[in-house]
């Protein structure tokens, strides 16, 4: 009898350790949503100041000469602001809302609006950074929003902006499509000094240092620390199901490299 009842006190307690072991699972699953939603938001909110303030200056420019012009970019620009507010909403994005058959994005346009219209805007360009695109326009549309599209680039592009670690920067984004495998590339490399090489460890979970939420993370970067590559490769290995990878190069520099593994032709 007395071995019946112990063997009944242990399946009791492995029964309790699983459900404790489950929950805080849960939990845990939960912390890191709401830490990334934190992280997004933060980081989204300047770059949300920066396009308001381009469509203040748009508005004030407008005339009868540039009306379409400018009202087609303001345009984009607010529809841009109201897909931050709309993140803003919810920590747990359904993910329809990022990809979905209904979304017929060109990256070629996204890459060279962000160009134009976000990075060439910067009023101190000419001082700290060039940008040259080399574009396939065999790329085919994907199904993937393309705000979100924005949002994966722009801190990649930022990035060798603020840790380049030279006085002037050229940053090459380049297109490319593999028809035979049915793959789309989208390279982002620079002439700087490469990223620090403790960055391109792995880490967590198998991914680069770079990538990862880390305290070394922001010792190493220093002052400019920030959340855009960790977003980045969330919205893009997490969410899209691409790959991200960034390298050193060579000579000089890095490239960060994305892998549209499941490119459709529309």
């Amino acid at each position: 009898m007395s071995e019946i009842i112990t063997v009944r006190e242990r399946n009791k307690v492995q029964e309790e350790l699983f459900i404790e072991h489950e929950e805080n699972l849960e939990n845990q699953i939960r912390l890191e949503k709401e830490s990334l939603f934190t992280k997004r938001i933060y980081h989204t909110h300047h770059k949300a100041e920066k396009i308001m303030g381009f469509i203040k200056d748009d508005v004030r420019k407008m005339d009868t000469r540039n009306l379409i012009e400018l009202k087609k970019r303001v345009n984009t620009y607010s529809n841009f602001i109201s897909r931050i507010i709309y993140d803003m909403k919810w920590y747990n994005q359904d993910i329809n809302t990022i990809v979905n058959p209904m979304f017929h994005t060109d990256v070629n346009s996204v890459i060279e609006f962000i160009v134009d219209n976000v990075f060439v805007r910067v009023s101190s360009k000419n001082e700290m950074f060039e940008l040259k695109i080399d574009l396939d326009r065999s790329l085919p549309f994907i199904r993937v929003n393309e705000f979100n599209v924005w949002e994966i680039l722009e801190p990649l592009i930022q990035n060798s902006i603020d840790h380049c670690r030279v006085d002037f920067v050229t940053i090459k984004i380049q297109t490319k499509y593999d028809r035979e495998n049915n793959i789309s590339y989208i390279y982002i490399s620079d002439n700087g000094k490469g990223i620090v090489p403790e960055l391109l460890e792995i880490g967590q979970k198998g991914i680069k240092k770079l990538f990862l939420e880390h305290e070394t993370t922001k010792k190493l970067i220093e002052s400019h620390s920030g959340y855009g590559c960790y977003i980045a490769h969330q919205l893009a290995v997490g969410k899209c199901d691409w790959r991200l990878d960034v390298e050193n190069l060579e000579s000089v520099g890095c490239r960060f490299t994305i892998v549209m593994r499941n490119a459709e032709v529309l």
